[in-house]
């Protein structure tokens, strides 16, 4: 009987979960919303039935499952597989491991959300296989990953591969949810972007296609931004050399700590394609040292929201099997 491995991508509003083979390719996959209420106590009892649930209805038996691979949100206790702090859920010193095995009867290995995701993208995807990769996911937030020799970067608390809070305006910057100021994730995320456009659209009158879609609707989006520069739009191509330069810099002085192979841009804002890629490698060659320059290639993320649940099912593959 071929051995399934249970990747699991816990998110702030929707939990993704797949059955993944053990060469990666996913045999089934499915969501499930997130229920926050109660400070997150239902959640787990929500997994436990979503896949018991799925097996009977591949007419399957749980002897096929080897154990499970879950990613959350905030940084996570390597030990004992508690999650510090996840704001979100409204968790604190939760212990995610022992109430997922208690509910579930499988073992399970517990990361971070970024982490997973870049593990996904370093088995299947983007990363081709590279060793040494960073990934940074820019969505709502800006998350990060990073790989050096196969293995996932966790510190000394768990805290390893916050890139969204690398300073990136020492003094007069945006509040970050962090508590600090001027982090990367107040320029570089889908809700920093907006910021910025909404900012200089308050600021100015020249003639710019996202004037209009701000008197239109009220908002301007990161999407509104990136299309706008694509129409070689004057306002949007402002705003995107100047978040590039600040996403460039910021993964310039990480990788002239760790010189990897691939930095993989992930999120919904690496929709942007190509325009963001390119323009966050010509910031990047111009601060990176030049032969950490040479050896690292800027690529956009290709598993998309699967990332994680393959991820996961990789912490099974090389912790539990």
């Amino acid at each position: 009987m071929e051995q399934w491995l249970v990747g699991v991508d816990l998110g702030g509003t929707t939990v993704k979960l797949a059955f993944v083979n053990m060469y990666g390719e996913i045999i089934c996959k499915w969501e499930i919303p997130t229920d926050k209420s109660e400070q997150g106590k239902h959640i787990t009892t929500h997994i436990a039935k979503a896949i018991d649930e799925k097996l009977r209805e591949l007419d399957e038996s749980k002897e096929r499952l080897v154990g499970i691979g879950i990613g959350a949100p905030g940084p996570v206790n390597m030990a004992t597989g508690d999650i510090y702090e996840a704001v979100n859920l409204g968790w604190k010193n939760y212990p995610l491991k022992d109430r997922l095995e208690m509910e579930t009867g499988l073992p399970v290995v517990v990361d971070n959300d970024a982490n997973i995701a870049a593990i996904g993208e370093m088995w299947k995807g983007a990363g081709d296989g590279a060793k040494n990769l960073i990934l940074v996911t820019l969505g709502t937030g800006v998350g990060g990953g990073v790989i050096v020799n196969g293995q996932i970067v966790h510190g000394t608390n768990g805290a390893g591969g916050e890139i969204g809070h690398i300073t990136s305006i020492p003094e007069g910057g945006a509040s970050c949810n962090c508590g600090k100021t001027g982090c990367l994730e107040t320029i570089a995320s889908a809700t920093g972007i907006a910021r910025i456009a909404t900012e200089r659209l308050q600021q100015m009158n020249e003639p710019s296609c996202l004037q209009d879609v701000w008197k239109t609707s009220g908002t301007v989006t990161a999407k509104d931004v990136f299309d706008a520069a694509k129409e070689n739009d004057t306002l949007a191509l402002q705003i995107v050399d100047e978040v590039t330069f600040h996403l460039g810099l910021a993964l310039a002085n990480l990788a002239n700590g760790l010189n990897p192979e691939k930095i993989v841009i992930g999120g919904g804002v690496s929709k942007a394609g190509d325009m963001l890629a390119q323009a966050v490698a010509r910031h990047f060659k111009r601060f990176a040292f030049p032969r950490v320059a040479e050896a690292a290639d800027i690529v956009i993320a290709t598993l998309g929201n699967d990332a994680g649940v393959i991820g996961g099912a990789w912490l099974v593959k090389e912790n539990i099997v």
